[in-house]
């Protein structure tokens, strides 16, 4: 018979005392990057397709509301003209003059489509030369790229070189390159400083104002502000409603090529982005809506611009946003040329 066990007492160390100079340290708070939100609605908003329906709705409705003020402008006049003669004719010739500047207005919007439509065709045709090697179709994109800036002082001595040198070229793609370098470049640096200048402002009224909406809405506007400029750069002039119509295209277009996704090089295209990011959430966000408004920029270019780039470098984002917020929040100067870092 096995005798029973005896409890067996086990001595442990005593516990060691908690102080404050044992304590884990206190990880450090980061805010989480931003996501530039305003600019994500901006691109969302432009860039949502239409329905069939929704157009045909607000085209009948305008056309109602127009028929609608015009039955009543005119009993108005009418029943005027036939209470007192002198106020009838001072009403009709208000709303004759009404008529008249509305017809102005639709007429500088059809003007402004035939520019942009005449941007369009000489880049399809540029395309299609470069890409045929046809020296006939080249020699008229030239001619229509001579005739579209004869009146432009800043492309005066890229003209003159241009005519000096075009006969010693005998190859379509030289062709559309010497015309590119010599008519395109002064163009893309005026497009890049409206774009530097648009990310500057979108950036500062996201770090400074703290309203919800404000910052989208100063995003819109310098949004629009900027392809307009980038269009009549161009040579193309964007109205009212062309405007919107130019801005639904470059957005359409941003999205298409997949050029919307916020990553990890838009905080680092500007020198200490990252630390700014850390220290305030307000600051990365206006960094990345900048970096944001850049794209758009480029995007604007490549659908205003009548040529291709091939002979100069394509504007990089992270040159545009470190030169457009240098000085801003203490960045470095960038390189003065896009195609290069």
């Amino acid at each position: 018979m096995t005798k029973p066990k005896k409890p067996v007492l086990i001595e442990m160390d005593a516990p060691v005392a908690e102080g404050p100079d044992r304590a884990a340290p206190v990880p450090d708070v980061i805010p989480a990057p931003g996501e530039g939100r305003a600019m994500q609605a901006v691109i969302g908003f432009g860039a949502r397709p239409r329905s069939r329906l929704g157009r045909f709705f607000w085209a009948t409705a305008t056309a109602l509301i127009g028929f609608i003020i015009s039955v009543a402008a005119w009993r108005f006049v009418v029943g005027l003209l036939a209470a007192n003669p002198v106020l009838g004719w001072t009403a009709a010739l208000l709303v004759g003059l009404f008529v008249f500047a509305a017809l102005l207005i639709a007429l500088r919007e059809w003007v402004s489509y035939a520019q942009l439509a005449r941007l369009d065709r000489v880049h399809a045709a540029a395309v299609r030369a470069a890409g045929s090697g046809d020296m006939t179709a080249a020699g008229r994109v030239v001619d229509n790229l001579a005739s579209l800036y004869a009146a432009r002082e800043e492309t005066a001595w890229g003209r003159s070189r241009l005519a000096e040198r075009r006969g010693d070229v005998f190859d379509a793609d030289a062709l559309l390159a010497l015309a590119e370098a010599e008519l395109m470049a002064p163009l893309d640096r005026a497009a890049r400083a409206e774009i530097e200048g648009a990310a500057r402002q979108v950036a500062t009224v996201t770090a400074i104002v703290p309203l919800a909406l404000a910052d989208v809405a100063a995003a819109l506007i310098a949004n629009l502000r900027m392809i307009r400029r980038i269009a009549e750069i161009y040579g193309g002039r964007a109205g009212a409603f062309g405007s919107w119509r130019l801005l639904r295209t470059v957005l359409t277009h941003l999205v298409a090529t997949g050029a919307v996704a916020v990553g990890d090089d838009l905080i680092q295209s500007v020198a200490g982005g990252g630390l700014l990011s850390k220290l305030s959430r307000r600051f990365g966000e206006g960094v990345i809506n900048g970096a944001l408004t850049a794209r758009v920029g480029v995007a604007a270019i490549e659908v205003c611009r009548p040529l291709p780039f091939t002979a100069l470098p394509k504007p990089r984002v992270t040159n545009l946003v470190s030169r457009g917020l240098a000085g801003l929040f203490g960045a470095a100067k960038a390189d003065d040329t896009d195609g290069k870092s």
